[in-house]
């Protein structure tokens, strides 16, 4: 049984622990080698939104939806007052606003660090656009990866790509209103092959510190080298204060679509543990959000699996007697301290988090509470014929 401080201790870092949803994590999604539909999968954004607060009703820690712009306002700013008709319909609000600048034919050669001027400006356009949506929904984060790099060495000027690129988010960061803050991913590859123009956390935090003080950088979970101590890189941000926030997911070698925990739930807890180890101020400024494309799982369960993993490890890593970690990591107990830190990991939290839902109203067991809801049938059965005319070739 746990005793009243342990369960006090995970009720408050549960009751302050909020998941943004990715509004393309339930649509069709699938692989560079073609699409795999299901018949369940939302079509439309009204469908995103709808799932989205399915799972927000059945987990209570997602009250957001990351929007794409390009796949979820086409109209641009248009758009705006359907999503906001959308937000009071099903009672989960717009969160992070992501701008598009890999899909479109003109950027083959990059968006921002584009040679051409021309294309340069469309995609800080895009950008402008993004910040405009983003106020008018009351969103903080403008969240964007930008997939430029080159793929033969040579053919690019690296030092010049670094000078559009920061011409261009020094313009958007000028744009952003109060309240606003544009948050710089980085991937050490993938599309781009031989270099890629935003590799990893240092080239991030540089472009995010001159593009000014409301820039700071989102770190993607698969988006490392193999081995990488993401933990550290967390520790580090924290302490330069430029941690802006996540996209959660997980991956076994080289791409980032598998669900959170799924492969190393171990290095979730470790980034949570630095996390709650910072500052009530540090943590607050951080945006924790799902990124994920699921393939093969159906998409609302993969998604209530997935909040529901995030919610017990945050758990787990709440655990950490943290003045005895300290006072044995300053003596350089080193045993002592490595057991009374994954002694937390090792913890069963399940039925802590239990009583944590059921106190709050919400189902003790949500994948059992979506089951016997019969919601997926429910979606499957009104949107199959819809996705049935969904079809991708690669060849």
């Amino acid at each position: 049984m746990a005793t009243n401080a342990v369960r006090d201790r995970v009720w408050t870092a549960l009751d302050g622990f909020r998941i943004e949803l990715p509004s393309w994590g339930f649509a069709n999604t699938g692989t560079r080698f073609g699409k795999f539909v299901q018949g369940g999968a939302a079509t439309t954004i009204e469908e995103k939104f709808a799932d989205a607060a399915q799972v927000n009703a059945l987990t209570g820690a997602s009250p957001t939806v990351a929007l794409h712009v390009l796949w979820d306002l086409p109209g641009g700013k248009a758009d705006v007052p359907a999503i906001q008709a959308l937000e009071k319909k099903f009672g989960v609000k717009s969160g992070s606003i992501n701008p598009n600048l890999f899909q479109d034919a003109e950027y083959k050669y990059g968006s921002i660090a584009n040679p051409s001027a021309e294309i340069r400006g469309n995609a800080l356009a895009h950008l402008l656009d993004s910040v405009e949506i983003g106020r008018a929904l009351g969103s903080q984060d403008v969240s964007m990866w930008i997939a430029d790099g080159s793929n033969y060495p040579g053919t690019q000027s690296i030092r010049k790509r670094i000078g559009w690129m920061e011409e261009v988010l020094g313009a958007t960061h000028a744009a952003l209103g109060e309240g606003q803050r544009m948050l710089v991913e980085y991937k050490p590859f993938e599309p781009a092959f031989y270099h890629t123009d935003i590799a990893d956390w240092g080239m991030a935090l540089e472009l995010a510190r001159r593009a000014g003080p409301k820039a700071k950088v989102l770190v993607d979970t698969g988006h490392h080298y193999q081995g990488t101590n993401i933990e550290q890189i967390v520790a580090w941000l924290l302490h330069l204060g430029a941690l802006g926030g996540f996209h959660f997911n997980d991956r076994k070698y080289a791409d980032d679509d598998l669900t959170l925990g799924s492969i190393d739930p171990y290095q979730v807890f470790r980034i949570f543990h630095e996390i709650l180890s910072a500052g009530n101020d540090d943590q607050a400024q951080i945006a924790f959000m799902i990124d994920q494309s699921h393939n093969l799982k159906g998409k609302v369960e993969a998604m209530v699996q997935t909040v529901v993993t995030a919610q017990e490890l945050y758990a787990k890593a709440a655990l950490v007697d943290r003045p005895r970690l300290a006072e044995l990591q300053q003596e350089c107990r080193l045993v002592e301290a490595e057991e009374c830190f994954r002694g937390a990991f090792w913890q069963d939290v399940r039925p802590i988090v239990r009583e944590w839902r059921e106190a709050r109203g919400l189902p003790p067991e949500p994948l059992k509470a979506l089951r016997e809801s019969g919601y997926v049938e429910k979606i499957t059965r009104e949107r199959n014929s819809q996705n049935a005319r969904s079809e991708f070739r690669y060849a």
